[in-house]
């Protein structure tokens, strides 16, 4: 198996970095997974602005060399991690701008008769892993499970992807939230994971 981690988090000694490290530290010992990558959107300083005009057009987006190298990682994982916040109830513009661009139409699903595509993606797992400051039933009760569903429904299902796995941790700024235990969590479920 191999494992493309998307972390989206401007700082190096936050929370969400520690879940970074523990994919990594939990993946390294996982004979199952025989290479791990990781992209870290801000170091990369990945530009999630959408350009179009005369010379650059939104059906050609697959073709735009300056995303070769993003579609080559993704062409390569067999499961795609991401490691973000959830803020103003889902992930952060850096985040969504990458996916605008990187699951584009003929590179990530082709449009076909009928109401929905027919997803290229198929075959590969997502895990996400979020964190958030309030509690970690807000989304479900207050937004609908809709982080869950944009993610999972609107993204993930559309491309192809049906094995999609949630991390979705809350009260990650209370003394009270358990952070230890959410780190070994994660770092459990990456030693352990086959497929």
């Amino acid at each position: 198996m191999k494992i493309l981690v998307i972390y989206t988090y401007p700082n190096h000694t936050s929370l969400c970095y520690a879940f970074l490290e523990k994919v990594i530290e939990g993946g390294n010992e996982n004979p199952n997974i025989k290479a791990l990558k990781v992209l870290d959107l801000y170091d990369e300083s990945f530009n999630p602005l959408l350009v179009f005009n005369e010379h650059k057009r939104r059906r050609d987006m697959h073709l735009d060399p300056s995303l070769n190298k993003y579609r080559e990682q993704i062409t390569w994982a067999d499961k795609i991690v991401f490691i973000y916040p959830i803020w103003w109830g889902r992930p952060p513009a850096m985040l969504m701008g990458y996916i605008d661009q990187l699951f584009a139409s003929n590179f990530a699903y082709r449009d076909k008769k009928g109401l929905l595509p027919e997803g290229l993606l198929k075959g590969k797992s997502v895990v996400c892993v979020s964190t958030m400051k309030g509690p970690a039933n807000y989304p479900f009760f207050w937004l609908n499970n809709a982080h869950k569903i944009l993610m999972k429904r609107a993204l993930f299902n559309f491309v192809g992807i049906k094995k999609v796995k949630f991390f979705e941790f809350g009260n990650m700024e209370s003394p009270k939230g358990k952070q230890i235990k959410k780190l070994e969590k994660v770092y459990c479920y990456f030693k352990n994971v086959k497929r």
